[in-house]
């Protein structure tokens, strides 16, 4: 599963969608062990590289600590990611002449 073809509008509605589900928790406090690890895992098909395994080790933290529920991590990176990152992707298109 990953989420790489994915417009930044999904990603930030999946974003939004998964910080949502991270509430659940203080209804249901369990809740929280099944998704530390899953949260992780997530970040990390939904920004690969460095950037996101550090957010994935940030977000096991988030969700494993009672409390820290609030911080909505995923929408956090994809601010990180589209907005203030200074790291542009650079497109190339071939152009196979026969």
């Amino acid at each position: 599963m990953t989420f790489e073809n994915y417009s930044k509008t999904k990603k930030l509605a999946l974003g939004i969608f998964f910080d949502a589900l991270g509430y659940v928790s203080f209804v249901f406090p369990p809740f929280d062990f099944v998704w530390a690890p899953a949260s992780a895992w997530l970040m990390t098909k939904l920004y690969e590289g460095k950037k996101g395994k550090i957010a994935a080790v940030l977000s096991f933290i988030e969700e494993a600590f009672p409390l820290l529920d609030v911080i909505p991590t995923f929408t956090l990176m994809w601010l990180y990611t589209y907005v203030f990152s200074s790291e542009k992707k650079t497109e190339t298109t071939v152009i196979d002449i026969n």
